[in-house]
C-alpha cells in the first residue's frame, strides 16, 4: 500500500494564492510606472552634463514621459475592453521594458526623449487596465478593500521611493541604472503575469473601433497636457497657453459630440450618467492636486529652504509613506466594509486638508521632528481616501466597461498632477517674487511663496470634501459590490456581449 501523499491540484486563477500573485503583480507594475515618474528627477542634473541637454531641452525628459502616459490612458483602457485587458496588461509592461533599456543606454538627447515617450506609451497600456483587472478578480467587499489598498500604497509610496533610489543609483552607479532598474522588474512582472492574470476575451475588435474617437481623444489630451508643463515657462495668461488650451477644448468637445453620434463610441456616453464614477473623479483630480502641494512643494521647501539634499529629503518623506501604507493595509479594508467608502474617503479628505493646514505655519528654520513629522503622520489620512475614491471610481461600471472606467480613472489622476503641478509651482514663483522685490531674504521670500502653493491645496481638499458630502452617496457597500450595470447597453454591445459569452462556453 503506497503511503504517498497525493500532489496539490495547481491553484486555479480565482484561488487566493493566484489572487494574491496577480495583485502583487499589478501593485509591482504601478510602482514601476510611479517610480519612472519620480526617480528621475533626481538624477536631472547629471543627466544634463552627461548628455549636454539644454535647460528647455531637458524638461522633456519629464514631459515626454507625462505626455504619452496621461495622453493615451483613456484609449488604453477601451482597447484593454476591446482586446483583452491581460493582453493589454502585457503588452504594456513588455513595450515599457524595452523602453527603457534604450533609456538606459541612450547616448544623446533625442535618444532618452524617445525612449521616455515609448515608456509613457508601455506605462499607459499597464496602468490603464490595472485597476479594471483588479476590481473584476476581487469581487467580495473585503477582499476588494484590501486589494485597492495595496494598490493605494504602491501609488502613495512610489513617490518617495523614486527619489530616494534615485540619489543613491545615481551616486553610486551611474544615472544610467534609474532605468535599467526597470528590466528585472519587467521581466519578473510578465513572467508572473501570464501565470497570475486570469485571461479575458475581451469584446472583440468586431464590436467597432472609433478610429475618430481615438485621434480626437488622444489629440486633445495630449495637446492639454502639454498646455499645463508649458506653463512653468510661458505662464497662464500667455498667447500660447491660450491658444494651445483653447485647441485642446475644441478637439475634446468634438471628442464628446462624435461620442453621442458613433455607432460604436470608443466612451460610451452612460458611463457619465453615473453620479458616482463622475463624482468620485472629480474627487479624486481634487485631492492629487493638493497632494502636489505635498509630494512637490514641501520636497522644494525642504531642499531650498532648510537645506537637505535629494537623499535626505526622500529619506524625509517616508514616514508619510510608511503612514500611508500602515493606514491603507491595515484599516481601510475594514473600515470601508463598516462605514462604506464615503465615510472613509470624507475622514481621509479631513486628515489630509489638516496635514496641509499645519504647514500654513512651517517657519523658516524648522524643526523636523516638531513641525514637519506631525504632517508626514497626518497624510496618512490619504491611505483612506485613496482605496475608498478608487472603489468609487469604479462602483458604477459595467464589467464590459472596467478597462475603460480604470483609464478613466487614471486619466484623471494624471490631469490632477499636472495641473496641480503646474498651478502650485507657478502661483509659489509669483509669490516668492513678488517678496523678492519687497526686500525680503531668499529663504523667507521662498517660504512664503510655498505657503501660498500649502493654502491652495487646503482650499482644493475642502472642495473635495464639498463634492464627496453633496455627490457621493453614503451606501455602505459600494466599494465591494461587483461591478453595476449603469443603464442600458446599446445594441452592438448587447451583440459583442453574447459573441463574447459564446466563444467563452466553446472554449
Amino acid at each position: 500500500m503506497s503511503t504517498e501523499r497525493p500532489s496539490p491540484l495547481p491553484e486555479g486563477p480565482g484561488s487566493s494564492g493566484a489572487k494574491r500573485l496577480a495583485l502583487a503583480v499589478i501593485a509591482t507594475s504601478a510602482l514601476m510606472a510611479v517610480l519612472d515618474g519620480s526617480i528621475v528627477t533626481v538624477a536631472m542634473p547629471t543627466i544634463q552634463a552627461d548628455l549636454g541637454f539644454s535647460p528647455a531641452g531637458l524638461s522633456w525628459v519629464m514631459n515626454g514621459y507625462l505626455l504619452a502616459f496621461g495622453g493615451l490612458l483613456l484609449l488604453a483602457g477601451r482597447f484593454g475592453d476591446l482586446i483583452g485587458r491581460k493582453r493589454m496588461f502585457l503588452g504594456g509592461t513588455a513595450v515599457f521594458t524595452a523602453a527603457s533599456v534604450a533609456a538606459g543606454a541612450a547616448t544623446s538627447p533625442a535618444m532618452l526623449v524617445a525612449a521616455r515617450f515609448v515608456q509613457g506609451v508601455g506605462g499607459a497600456a499597464a496602468s490603464a487596465v490595472s485597476l479594471g483587472i483588479l476590481v473584476t478578480l476581487f469581487t467580495e467587499p473585503r477582499e476588494r478593500g484590501k486589494a485597492l489598498g495595496v494598490f493605494a500604497f504602491t501609488g502613495a509610496a512610489g513617490a518617495s521611493i523614486g527619489q530616494v533610489l534615485g540619489g543613491v543609483l545615481t551616486e553610486a552607479l551611474s544615472w544610467h541604472w534609474i532605468f535599467m532598474i526597470n528590466i528585472p522588474i519587467g521581466l519578473a512582472t510578465l513572467a508572473a503575469a501570464v501565470r497570475a492574470i486570469p485571461a479575458d476575451r475581451g469584446l472583440g475588435l468586431r464590436a467597432g473601433v472609433d478610429v475618430l474617437g481615438a485621434l480626437l481623444v488622444t489629440s486633445g489630451q495630449m495637446l492639454a497636457i502639454y498646455t499645463v508643463v508649458g506653463t512653468a515657462d510661458h505662464g497662464w495668461g500667455s498667447s500660447r497657453t491660450l491658444g494651445l488650451g483653447a485647441g485642446s477644448a475644441v478637439l475634446l468637445a468634438a471628442f464628446f459630440v462624435r461620442q453621442a453620434t458613433a455607432a460604436a463610441p470608443l466612451m460610451p456616453l452612460r458611463i457619465l450618467r453615473s453620479r458616482t464614477i463622475v463624482a468620485a473623479n472629480l474627487v479624486q483630480m481634487l485631492m492629487i492636486s493638493a497632494m502636489f502641494a505635498f509630494q512637490i512643494v514641501v520636497a522644494l521647501d525642504m531642499q531650498k529652504v532648510l537645506g537637505y539634499g535629494a537623499t535626505a529629503t526622500g529619506l524625509a518623506m517616508l514616514p508619510a509613506a510608511l503612514a500611508i501604507g500602515g493606514i491603507a493595509l491595515g484599516a481601510s479594508e475594514r473600515l470601508i466594509t463598516r462605514f462604506g467608502p464615503r465615510a472613509v474617503l470624507l475622514t481621509g479628505l479631513v486628515l489630509l486638508a489638516a496635514a496641509l493646514s499645519l504647514l500654513l505655519r512651517l517657519p523658516v528654520h524648522a524643526s523636523y521632528v516638531t513641525d514637519l513629522l506631525p504632517t508626514m503622520l497626518l497624510i496618512g489620512g490619504g491611505g483612506l481616501a485613496m482605496p475608498a475614491a478608487a472603489g468609487l471610481g469604479m462602483a458604477g461600471a459595467r464589467e464590459q466597461d472596467a478597462g475603460l472606467v480604470s483609464g478613466l480613472f487614471n486619466t484623471t489622476q494624471q490631469i490632477g498632477a499636472a495641473a496641480g503641478a503646474a498651478v502650485l509651482s507657478t502661483i509659489a514663483a509669483s509669490r516668492t517674487g513678488r517678496l523678492l522685490t519687497e526686500g525680503r531674504g531668499p529663504a523667507d521670500a521662498l517660504a512664503g511663496g510655498y505657503r501660498v502653493a500649502f493654502g491652495i491645496g487646503v482650499a482644493l481638499l475642502v472642495a473635495a470634501l464639498v463634492v464627496t458630502a453633496a455627490l457621493l452617496r453614503s451606501g455602505r457597500g459600494a466599494a465591494g459590490e461587483p461591478l453595476a450595470s449603469n443603464s442600458r447597453p446599446t445594441p452592438a454591445e448587447q451583440e459583442s456581449d453574447s459573441s463574447s459569452k459564446s466563444l467563452t462556453q466553446a472554449a
